[in-house]
Parts: C-alpha cells; structure tokens; sequence
C-alpha cells in the first residue's frame, strides 16, 4: 500500500498556466511586449511549479487586454480546446477570477467539465483548489462575488458613457469621416481639411443629379480613399473584416448613403444608437430613435442645413438612377399623371426619350392617359415656365411679397395638420392605457373571466401597436414637410442667383419645382394640359 502511494506521487503532471489582463496596458513600451502584470503572474506560477516536482510546465496561455467576462478569447479558447484533448492534468491561474468572473463559465469548466476530463484547477491567491472538495463553496462564492463585481463595473461604465453623451462628449476611438479627434481633448471633434472636402463633395454631386453607385464609381474613378483607407493612410488602426487588401476596399453605395445621411456633418452630436444585451452578452442591439442622444452645436459643421435638408428631402422623392451612368435623370421623382396621379416613368426610343404613366404597365390598362411626352418637349416647357417665373420675381419687391406669401406656406399647414393628428393618436393610446386599467380590475374582481380578460388584452395589444405605428409614419411625415418647410426659406436666394437659364439640371429643377403633372392629349386641339408645383407658392 505504501509503495502505491510512493508510485502515484510521483507521477509527473502536465501543467498549463493561464495569463490575463484586463486593464488596458500602460507599462509597456512596445505593444508585442509582455506587461509587468503578465510577468507578475508568470513569475507566481512557475515559482509555485518549481516548488513541486511532480508538475512539469508543458504551455503557456496568455490573454492581454480582454475581459474576464462570457466573452470570446483566444488563449482561453486554446486552453479549453487542450483540456479536452487530455492535454493537460491541471490548470494553474492565479486565482480564479483570471480564469473567469463569468459565473456560468466558472460551473461549466471548473465544476464540471474539468471533472469529467479529470483535470485539477488551481487558483493560488485565493485558494481554489479543485481536489479539495472542502472549498467548493467558497469557490462558488467567490464566483459570484466576482460576478457581481463584472455587472457593477459594467453599469457604472455605462452610467459614465450616458453622462460624457449628455454633456456632448465625443465618446467613440474613432472619429467618422470629414473629422478626426481633438488631439488636446479625446471627447472633441475637430475638422479634418481633406476628408472634409470630399464629404462637401459628396453632398454637391448628389445635387447634382448622381445616385449612392453613380457618387461612389466617381470617387473610385478618382483615386480617392474610402474612409477606411483613409484612416489606416493616416495610421489609425482599424478591425476591418474584408476578404480584400485593404488597399483594395473601395467606396460602397452604403458608404455614400451613411455620409449623406449623418447629421454629425450639421455639427451634432447623437450618440447611443445602439448598445449590448448585457454585460455578458456583447450582441448589438439598435434602440429606438426616442432613446439616442442628441446634442446639438458640439462641434463645426461640414454641410450647413439648407444643403443637408435639400439631400434629405431629393432622397425621399427620387426614383432609381439610370443604370449605364449612375446618374438621376432631371425629372426624377417629379412627374405624375395628371389624370391617376401615378409617376410618369422614363423610356427611351432608338430616337427619342419621352415619359409615359406608370399606371399603363405591364399589360394593365387603367388609365385613361395614353399618349407619352417627349422629354426634351418636357425641358423646354419646363425651362420656359422657370425663365417666366425668375423675371416675375426677380425684382426686390416682389421678393417681399414672396416673404408674406411665406407666412401661409402650405408645409407650415400641412405640419399643423400631421402634429394635431399625432395629439388625437396619442390621446387615443391614453385611453386605451385607462381602458387596461379598468379591464384588470374587473378581472380582479370577478365581472370578467380570465378567458374574457386574456382576449381583450389582445384587442387591446392589437390597438395599442396600431396608434404607435400611427405615431411613427405621422412622425416621419412631419419630419419630411420640416425639412420641406426649411427647404422653400431659401427659395428668394434661388431667384438672386438665376436670371436667365439656358438648360436644366437637376438642381435647378429641385430648387424650383415640387411636383409636375401631365394631362392625357386633348384629340380635338392636339393639346395637353401642364401643370407646375412650385416649392415656393
């Protein structure tokens, strides 16, 4: 009996020793160099092995700057993986919240899977120790003390962030593109002179007429880097994940449509678009628009509003670009049947380029407006109407005159109308709530039963996520005419900068016009009626 007690204690066991830290590194002088820290724990646990002749050091398992909660790590990854394959006979950390603060980790490998894989874990300071079954409680202690050490930290840095947002404090490692971080102030946005000048560019050439592809095949014509690129140029290192060099990645329709749609370049701050499950679990998740935070005038803008406003509103009336050019045709978005009031959609001939209602389509006959329009009969109509409209106008009385026409613009009104109809829903899920209320105690107290109360709640559910998608498409409808209304302030600015015009594009026609109709052909006079919605009447 003695002698198999000499045999099993000196059996030689192979021992894995994993390393983390936490902490961002700040005692290193280069970032491939071990910290002091790692070096520490290094020390610990090899001074602990020589004092023990049976153990023999077989691999190392070191994780820097990662947490110690659910989350994924390499090295831990790697050791789990040993473990498995009976690579090892015990695990030595330094204590068991280096292995992990996550609780539920801690069950499943050290309480069970080493179990199962006879696998010994050691924690030095804090003497866990997997062969003395005497401490098993005092690990599973421990396990939640730091668990709720993790959730504690998580909430006061989210507090902290919540806090620095709402001050207006720029809180991201990285600055979007058009800017870089304040190198005297990390929470503050400065300017950036040459991505800045390719963002303004972006804007004029949506104005212009070009669609997300057509903007983003100009820039990539043009040799210009993607944001991407352009920071990893400038040495910041971003986690791109791409199956291309990254020299290779170029400007993307999604890329486009981000800048021209960030109201950062109008010099606001919003913040908190989005956020994490838990502490534990890192998947993001998008909150809703009530919940960002927005904070306005934090630093310079790019783009004033008048041009942010005008890409916003062409954004929600355009059609798709013409596939060849990427290009937007000039009418785009704004002719309609006078007759159905569907958009008149563009074809072309081997001669001629003309639009034709989209109500005729597909072998559908609904529309009583047949005969197409030739598109440069259109222009000319069109460019003519414009010329009257600039010589009407363009003396300074007039101008005035336009400023108290202004006073009973049509988008003020139609605001009036959209934010009376939101206060009418909002009332209406008002009453829903104290109908809630009423329903409950009448299931307390025995007027409904149970089966009664659960298919009302239905109703009531049905109801209540009917008014709050009212709310939402009435909220997007009040921000469209305000951006409309911002838009048709600057229309007396149009009639200053166009005396006479000699073509169209499409800018002139999105600052002069909001809708134009087509009449069917009149087969007596061989004649159709025009009709022109201007922006500023």
């Amino acid at each position: 009996m003695n002698e198999m007690k000499s045999s099993c204690s000196n059996k030689i066991l192979r021992v894995g020793i994993y390393l983390r830290l936490s902490n961002e590194d700040r005692d290193k002088v280069n970032k491939d160099d071990d910290s002091e820290s790692i070096k520490n724990q290094r020390n610990m646990l090899i001074d602990y092995i020589d004092k023990h002749p049976e153990f023999v050091l077989v691999d190392e398992y070191s994780d820097e700057d990662l947490s110690g909660a659910g989350t994924y790590r390499p090295e831990f990854e790697r050791l789990i993986r040993d473990c498995e394959n009976r690579k090892l006979d015990i695990v030595l950390c330094k204590s068991q919240s280096r292995f992990s603060r996550d609780m539920e980790v801690v069950e499943k490998y050290i309480n069970n899977k080493f179990k199962e894989w006879n696998i010994r874990f050691i924690g030095l300071s804090d003497n866990a120790d997997t062969d003395n079954n005497g401490n098993k409680k005092s690990r599973q202690i421990n396990g939640l003390v730091n668990e709720w050490y993790l959730e504690d930290v998580s909430n006061n840095i989210r507090s902290a962030f919540n806090s620095k947002m709402k001050q207006g404090e720029f809180i991201s490692p990285f600055a979007s593109f058009g800017y870089e971080i304040d190198p005297n102030d990390n929470n503050k946005l400065i300017v950036d002179p040459v991505a800045s000048e390719v963002v303004k560019n972006i804007y004029d050439l949506y104005l212009s007429g070009l669609g997300f592809t057509g903007i983003a095949k100009y820039l990539n014509s043009k040799n210009i880097p993607c944001p991407s690129l352009y920071k990893y140029l400038k040495g910041i290192k971003l986690n791109v994940i791409s199956n291309r060099p990254r020299e290779d990645i170029k400007w993307s329709t999604n890329a486009v449509k981000t800048i021209l749609t960030n109201e950062l370049y109008l010099g606001h701050l919003i913040q908190g678009k989005r956020t994490t499950v838990s502490y534990k679990n890192h998947k993001i998740r998008n909150k809703e628009k009530k919940d960002w935070i927005k904070i306005e005038n934090t630093h310079e803008a790019i783009v004033n509003e008048e041009i942010f406003n005008k890409v916003q509103v062409a954004m929600k009336e355009r059609t798709k670009p013409m596939k060849a050019t990427g290009v937007v045709h000039v009418f785009s978005g704004k002719v309609f049947c006078l007759e159905c009031e569907h958009y008149m959609r563009k074809k072309s001939s081997s001669k001629h380029e003309y639009l034709v209602c989209s109500g005729n389509r597909d072998g559908y006959d609904d529309c009583i407006n047949k005969t197409s329009i030739r598109y440069d009969v259109l222009e000319n109509i069109v460019l003519e109407a414009i010329n009257k409209k600039v010589k009407k106008y363009y003396d300074q009385n007039e101008l005035k005159n336009l400023d108290r026409k202004r006073c009973k613009n049509r988008f003020v009104d139609k605001i009036k109308v959209l934010e009376k109809q939101k206060e009418n829903t909002e009332k209406e899920i008002s009453k829903t709530k104290n109908y809630l209320k009423n329903l409950y105690e009448d299931k307390v107290n025995g007027i409904i039963t149970l089966k009664q109360f659960k298919e009302l709640i239905t109703d009531y559910n049905k109801n209540e996520d009917m008014y709050n998608e009212q709310i939402k498409s009435i909220g997007k409808e009040i921000s469209y005419y305000k951006m409309k209304e911002e838009s048709s302030k600057s229309k007396d600015k149009i009639f200053i900068k166009y005396q006479e015009l000699k073509n169209l594009n499409k800018v002139i026609v999105d600052e002069f016009i909001d809708k134009v109709y087509i009449g069917k052909v009149n087969n007596k006079t061989n004649t159709r009626n025009i009709k022109i919605k201007w922006n500023f009447e």
